[in-house]
């Protein structure tokens, strides 16, 4: 593998790592404004938990899909969907804000059921990301296996780095506004970064 082929790969990773980052940050935002919204409970953990599953998911069938229909403008549509993931993360925070007394007034399920479906669409550009830099990553069938175990290593770091830092950092010294700025600020890096290691060919 040449220079240019790990110069790329490596600003791929941090694009990925930036992008894991932010899905945290994400995560654990919507889970303190369902609490203001629903409370401290069981249920509102759930539903966050269960829709960013069930997007995760959702996104890895399409990011696939997506990957094998359009593999030479993989990184293009990856980079769009972390626009797309800036897009949602920015304005969660005025929506779930402006619904919250709603939200209250509202039987727990549904509630539990409006939730879900805001948060279900920027999980879903969430999970899309890992197939489509694995179509990219992996030169052939034989590397498929290395590139997942890679990206998948990297992205988890960013992710427990970005947990880390909401527990420790962040609400410190932004309030939640700010701090899903910083995350919508990582992903343009990731998109950037990834337009930026194609753009090198």
């Amino acid at each position: 593998m040449g220079l240019r082929r790990h110069v790329e790969l490596g600003l791929i990773g941090a694009a990925f790592a930036c992008s894991g980052f932010a899905a945290l940050v994400y995560q654990l935002v919507w889970q303190r404004l369902l609490f203001g919204a629903i409370g401290v409970d069981v249920e509102s953990v759930t539903v966050v938990v269960s829709v960013f599953m069930l997007g995760l998911g959702i996104g890895a069938w399409l990011g696939g899909w997506l990957a094998d229909r359009h593999p030479r403008r993989i990184v293009a549509l990856f980079a769009g969907f972390e626009l797309g993931i800036a897009a949602c993360g920015l304005v969660s925070v005025p929506v779930l804000l402006g619904l919250a007394d709603t939200l209250a007034l509202l039987p727990r399920i549904g509630a539990g059921a409006a939730c879900f479906a805001l948060l279900l669409l920027p999980t879903v550009l969430m999970g899309a990301t890992l197939p489509m830099l694995v179509a990219h990553a992996a030169e052939n069938r034989a590397m498929i296996g290395q590139a997942t175990g890679w990206l998948y290593f990297i992205n988890t770091l960013g992710a427990a780095l970005g947990a880390w830092c909401m527990a420790f950092v962040l609400p410190y010294w932004l309030d939640l506004a700010q701090i899903v700025h910083l995350a919508a600020a990582l992903n343009l890096a990731a998109s950037f970064g990834a337009l930026l290691a194609v753009g090198r060919r």
